[in-house]
């Protein structure tokens, strides 16, 4: 009988060991499958952050990096011409949307003005208006009093006053947009011009000897179309806002004068 309960005694003992032995490794298996799936996830969100970084940095890395390749000399020049085209199209922008008026609103109001309170209540309504149209308006009523000649002809005067104010400086813009890729043609021009004294100088035709040079030579040209096309956008906005403001001063200046007759009578 104690030789039975010994042999059981062992037997259980021998079980309990095996079931340990087993769960500790399955354990260990749980263990390691769970790290190596962190460590893969881990992996691809550094790999995702990377490529992120990557696109972000990419264009305006490359960009700075193909415009030191291409030479401080012309590409410095190209710049220039980009940042005061910039500076004379923002002003010019901000200038013409602070000339725009609702045309519509204040021909209405010069009307009920000389309706109720004759030439110098209009005049009151146009010198508290900003922009080409009232001062227009205003130039017209202040020569209302000798005839509806003079007011025409003064608001014919200061109309071309007017529109020469709306194109100031954008002459400058059509000048940046010329000179830029004409820039770039010259410092290809100057970079070929390298590549073949290269060329002659060593005796022979080596694609690796000139196509530092022509790389160069190109990156140029391709600035230069790049500020020559960023500038014509800004100048054909701004030539359309010109246009728009001509057409309204003229619309007005017709309207003011046929104002003015209705009034003389």
């Amino acid at each position: 009988m104690k030789r039975l309960f010994s042999i059981l005694a062992v037997a259980g003992l021998f079980v309990i060991n095996t079931n340990t032995v087993n769960a500790n490794v399955t354990a260990n298996a749980i263990t390691t499958n769970l790290s190596a799936t962190i460590a893969s996830a881990a992996m691809m969100i550094q790999d995702a952050a990377a490529a992120t970084t990557e696109a972000e940095r990419g264009f305006v890395q490359v960009l700075k990096e193909k415009f030191i390749e291409g030479g401080a000399g012309f590409m410095g020049i190209v710049l220039l011409c980009l940042i005061l085209g910039l500076a004379v199209a923002i002003e010019r922008i901000i200038y013409l949307n602070l000339a725009s008026t609702n045309t519509t609103k204040l021909k209405q109001r010069v009307e009920d003005a000389l309706a109720s309170g004759g030439v110098e209540a209009a005049k009151e309504v146009c010198r508290n208006t900003k922009g080409p149209v009232a001062s227009i308006f205003y130039q017209g009523l202040d020569r209302a009093g000798e005839s509806v000649e003079s007011a025409e002809k003064a608001v014919v005067a200061y109309g071309g006053v007017q529109m020469g104010q709306l194109e100031k400086n954008v002459s400058w813009l059509s000048l940046f947009i010329a000179i830029a890729p004409m820039l770039g043609f010259m410092g290809t021009v100057i970079g070929m011009i390298q590549a073949f004294e290269k060329i002659a100088a060593v005796g022979n035709l080596s694609a690796s000897l000139i196509a530092g040079d022509i790389q160069v030579a190109l990156l140029t040209t391709v600035f230069g179309l790049i500020v020559a096309i960023i500038l014509q956008i800004f100048y054909n906005y701004i030539i359309a806002k010109i246009d728009s403001i001509v057409n309204d001063m003229e619309d007005s200046s017709i309207s003011l004068i046929d104002m003015l007759v209705d009034h003389k009578k």
